[in-house]
């Protein structure tokens, strides 16, 4: 236990003494010697401050006076002035001197003994003696005493301790160099360990999109142990997320946390979500390798990574967006795929709201700060200029009227705006759009730069706020995995969803599709099919482990059915209380399909119905209501 300590303070006016005793009895014949230290030195320098050195020998007398009590273990050499001063503990009556002048008027110089950093209390370079070499005197630990104290040994003069200081100071980079060195060729350490005979099979789930956070709805908890690790511990309701730029809903109503999906990951004893991004798999030792996060993005090279062995894998990572290798996106465009990225538009947005109502800000400026562009003419581009035209109509028109006639939309799609719908639908969407004033433009973007883009005609559009969806392909970690790929190179898996040639592995989601052997074409990245892989391979896994062969490398082998998938319909919204239900089965069938008030309110319900928990419907349908009465919130936080 280490002794506790207070220490003298000389200021201008009052010197304070002060000074503690050791609180335990086998002690109490050094902290008496060490009291009564702490008050002669004290007084030395409350008469007079310039007998600090006759203060330090008192300080070495009380610590000799520690091997009259208990044996003395010598620890670790220090041997400068910083050191010391930089030290956690200091004995017990140690003085902190101010540089302030005393009460007698004599000035006195900056600290010598100090706990404080270096830049609170350094030497002055004009003092003829520095601290010698100290050494660390630690007592063994007996009963629950154990006393920790630094006690000098020598006063000698500055150029002679100086040699000394470089010299050891030397072996203690050495020394220091190695340590790091053993640290950076152990950095990866096991975060759990494997899984041992009598225990449940942990089952290690990779992200928390659609796929993933279906699968872990469905585990059986009480059969399987569940590990999640993902860079994000929530799900993101994607459909949704577009009304949450403009302000139409808030950001909490479509942000799931994964442990109200999966109550074990918060109560079970051994299961687990880590924030984390796995960077690789060794299949070999049935385990994967990450490394942690810190404010949702990835930490240095130093930062220790950790192992995780499994039983089951399943990567549901996801996809990234497609930039089609278009230099400038990443650096000028805003993406619509996470909760940040709603943010960041809504940000944005306001910000140049604002600044184009500035005085001085030429017509040109104003215009380029207001126009927004949308890339991408699939659901996600289409709802959201809708939202974001009735957001103009309704909102900025009435808060906003020195600028409303500056605010315009751009909507730039290659081919058609809503492919994969029905062609009534499409030209109805084209139509209304039109008339929200989103302006349609067919053509490629070329280049993307700091205020404006060039198309691949040789025009420019200027922008003061870009938004890229041009759909989804394979994330960086798919590509790095050394696994079958699909024709679109995403993760190959055959009928079951498994990973052919690699035991024990499964790939669902936007990360996952059909190799070629199997015969089955690569399904779209929707929610709607990774939902559908994840409740699939949930049920499987869950018979599988109920039969005995959830454990790694089992020889029980359990075939279940192949993984079906018949596509529901899409729906869409294009704003202004008009959206598109396309219930046909694929572009090729037949099957019912309308657009219009009717279609938005089937739109609503579904989703209203889709969101998982029933505090987050609450919240949807609060924020639809509020801002029907009240409009949208234009709060720039």
């Amino acid at each position: 236990m280490r002794t506790g300590h207070r220490r003298a303070e000389v200021s201008p006016r009052v010197v304070r003494l002060k000074v503690s005793a050791f609180q335990t009895k086998k002690c109490k014949k050094s902290s008496a010697v060490c009291w009564r230290g702490s008050l002669i030195s004290g007084l030395l320098v409350y008469v007079d401050p310039s007998s600090l050195v006759l203060a330090r020998f008192f300080f070495s007398l009380v610590g000799a006076s520690m091997f009259l009590v208990k044996p003395l273990r010598r620890g670790s050499l220090t041997s400068s002035a910083s050191t010391l001063t930089n030290s956690r503990f200091t004995l017990p009556g140690a003085l902190e001197l101010g540089s302030a002048s005393s009460r007698f008027g004599r000035s006195t110089p900056s600290a010598y003994l100090s706990s404080r950093s270096s830049s609170q209390a350094a030497a002055p370079p004009e003092l003829p003696l520095e601290i010698g070499k100290s050494e660390i005197l630690t007592l063994k630990e007996h009963e629950s005493c154990c006393v920790e104290s630094r006690i000098n040994d020598n006063l000698v003069p500055a150029s002679e301790q100086l040699a000394e200081d470089e010299a050891d100071s030397g072996k203690e980079d050495n020394t220091e160099s190695k340590a790091e060195n053993s640290s950076e060729e152990n950095n990866v350490i096991s975060g759990l360990p494997a899984t041992k005979p009598g225990e449940k099979p942990r089952i290690v789930v990779l992200g928390t999109g659609w796929a993933a956070c279906r699968l872990m709805k469905d585990l059986n908890s009480n059969v399987c142990d569940i590990v999640c690790i993902s860079p994000r511990n929530h799900m993101v309701f994607t459909p949704l997320l577009a009304s949450t730029c403009v302000g139409t809903l808030e950001f909490r109503s479509v942000a799931e946390p994964i442990a109200r999906i999966q109550n074990a990951l918060s109560k079970s004893p051994n299961s687990y979500f880590f924030l984390g991004r796995c960077v690789s798999i060794d299949p070999q030792k049935h385990e994967v390798r990450c490394v942690a996060e810190e404010n949702g993005s990835q930490k240095s090279e130093s930062t220790t990574a950790f192992a995780v062995p499994y039983d089951k894998l399943v990567i549901a990572s996801g996809a990234q967006a497609l930039t089609y290798n278009i230099s400038g996106v990443h650096e000028n465009a805003i993406f619509l795929r996470e909760v940040s990225d709603a943010q960041n538009i809504r940000k944005k947005l306001l910000l140049n709201l604002m600044l184009s109502d500035i005085p001085g800000t030429s017509e040109e400026e104003k215009r380029r700060l207001l126009h927004c562009v949308v890339v991408g003419g699939g659901p996600t581009g289409v709802e959201f200029s809708g939202e974001l035209s009735d957001f103009i109509k309704r909102d900025v028109h009435q808060r906003y009227a020195h600028v409303q006639n500056y605010i315009h939309v751009t909507l730039i799609e290659a081919r058609e705006i809503l492919s994969s719908f029905d062609v009534g639908l499409r030209v109805y969407a084209i139509r209304h759009l039109t008339k929200a004033g989103v302006k349609l433009v067919k053509g490629v973007v070329k280049d993307v730069k700091p205020g404006y883009i060039t198309l691949s005609d040789g025009s420019k559009v200027p922008y003061g706020l870009l938004v890229w969806s041009t759909g989804v392909g394979p994330s960086d970690f798919v590509r790095t995995l050394e696994l079958p790929k699909s024709r679109d190179g995403r993760i190959g898996v055959d009928e079951n969803l498994r990973v052919p040639g690699f035991e024990d592995v499964y790939a669902i989601g936007d990360c996952a599709g059909f190799v070629e052997s199997v015969g089955k074409p690569v399904l779209p990245a929707l929610a709607q099919v990774a939902e559908r892989q994840g409740k699939y391979l949930a049920r499987e896994l869950n018979r599988i482990v109920k039969a005995g062969g959830g454990y790694a490398s089992s020889t029980v082998t359990v075939e279940g059915p192949p993984f079906e998938y018949h596509h529901l319909g899409s729906m869409a919204t294009v704003g202004r209380y008009k959206a598109l239900v396309d219930l046909r089965q694929s572009k090729e069938s037949k099957g019912v399909s309308w657009a219009g008030f009717l279609s938005w309110l089937v739109w609503r319900s579904a989703y209203l119905t889709r969101v998982i928990s029933w505090r987050n419907r609450f919240y949807v349908a609060v924020n639809w209501a509020t801002t029907f009465v009240f409009g949208r919130d234009i709060s720039r936080i």
